[in-house]
């Protein structure tokens, strides 16, 4: 499964899968994670939003309540489908880094 089709949501969950390739967590887990190594805060609505995207395309699960908390833990096609997303924005990246060397 791929992260095709998320549109807008894309980054988001580019981060949640990336966070969760570290270990299970819940929301706010999450939240704090992205905010450490992104610089980026998602809002609630947009986490939980993603969070659900994921899970129906089976790229996340959730994982049985811990208190009032819901962990989730990333699937082995979520695995699949961040190695494949990240190597194609690496080699994105190296071009774009060659081609603005290349200019200046």
């Amino acid at each position: 499964m791929e992260l095709d089709g998320l549109g807008r949501f894309a980054d988001p969950a580019v981060l949640i899968l990336s966070s969760l390739a570290d270990g299970d967590k819940h929301g706010y887990a999450l939240i704090r994670d992205i905010e450490g190594f992104a610089r980026v805060t998602l809002g609630p609505g947009t986490l939980y939003g993603a969070l659900a995207r994921l899970e129906e395309r089976g790229l996340i699960e959730a994982l049985p309540a811990d208190d009032r908390r819901r962990p989730y833990r990333l699937t082995s096609a979520g695995s699949i489908a961040l190695r494949s997303y990240l190597q194609h924005a690496r080699d994105v990246t190296a071009v774009g880094l060659r081609r603005l060397a290349a200019s200046s």
